[in-house]
């Protein structure tokens, strides 16, 4: 058992196919076959289900494929410890971030980064939080900057930056918005969501940690919300308010810019949630990881 045999097999449960991982490994089809075959008659027998919807690990093939990711990660560790002993600034770091806000992020932060790392290569994931989460505990991510609750977090590590309020948006032109006044040292005038059980709603696709967030606050409510539209997008969400088509929970961040048409309120509870850098759990945290986090520190905080 060889490094290259773990980055192949782990390369082809990873895509499903051989086809898929001989491309991402830069080798041919052929080429990775040979590998394969080669190691099954060494173990005894096959690791992978091959079928026509894709390869699927064998019971032996799960076994191997445990010990080879641990094996990798591993690797991975004594490197990042071995780069800061000797102070070598060069190396890759793969991090993910929300959508929507990791166009803004990573172009403020980057800057800053590269002219301290320079020879340090960041691989950028535009991902869900969920889907973060799943790659950190693989250990195809080394960082994740996520929002979320606490009830949300898994058993990897979280160094908290800040909080941010889920606000009420809504079209400007809404009788309410003319009636409401913001309570003195709040920057949002306050109002209960009951108010809008009428209203459609455009909301963030189920899997999203904010939508099950926001669930909750309609359940407080005492309503379920007439759904108008789901999407990806804040900023999608955002746009069809200003079109006077419906309302919203949206994070306390996109208030921060001019949206002409758009009123946010508070909610009485003013709930919250975290703003968080996730990485697995026992991993090392390299100085260039450590330098990113801190930028992405100052930006949100």
């Amino acid at each position: 058992m060889n490094l290259k045999e773990l980055e192949y097999i782990v390369a082809i449960a990873s895509e499903g196919t051989l086809t898929r991982a001989a491309e991402k490994l830069f080798i041919t089809p052929s080429a990775l076959t040979q590998q394969l075959v080669h190691l099954e008659k060494e173990i005894g027998t096959p690791l992978f289900i091959r079928s026509r919807s894709g390869w699927t690990p064998t019971e032996a093939g799960a076994i191997y494929l445990k010990s080879a990711r641990e094996m990798l990660n591993m690797k991975q560790e004594v490197y990042k410890q071995l780069q800061d002993l000797v102070q070598i600034k060069k190396g890759k770091l793969s991090v993910g971030f929300p959508p929507d806000r990791a166009a803004a992020m990573f172009t403020t932060i980057y800057p800053d980064f590269h002219k301290e790392y320079p020879g340090i290569t960041v691989n950028v994931c535009e991902i869900s939080v969920r889907k973060q989460q799943q790659m950190i505990a693989r250990g195809l991510l080394d960082l994740g900057f996520v929002t979320l609750c606490q009830c949300q977090e898994t058993d990897d590590k979280y160094i908290y930056i800040n909080t941010e309020e889920l606000l009420l948006a809504v079209p400007s032109i809404h009788p309410l918005c003319e009636r409401v006044t913001t309570t003195s040292g709040r920057p949002y005038p306050e109002i209960d969501l009951k108010h809008f059980r009428h209203e459609p709603f455009a909301r963030m696709y189920p899997e999203s940690t904010i939508r099950s967030f926001s669930d909750r606050m309609f359940q407080q409510a005492g309503f379920q919300p007439t759904v108008l539209f789901e999407t990806s997008s804040c900023r999608t969400i955002l746009q069809m308010i200003q079109a006077n088509l419906c309302c919203s929970l949206l994070p306390s961040i996109y208030a921060r810019q001019t949206w002409d048409n758009v009123t946010f309120f508070s909610l009485p509870s003013h709930p919250t949630r975290n703003l968080a850098v996730s990485y697995k759990k026992g991993s090392y945290l390299s100085q260039p990881a450590r330098y990113l986090i801190q930028l992405g520190r100052k930006y949100w905080g």
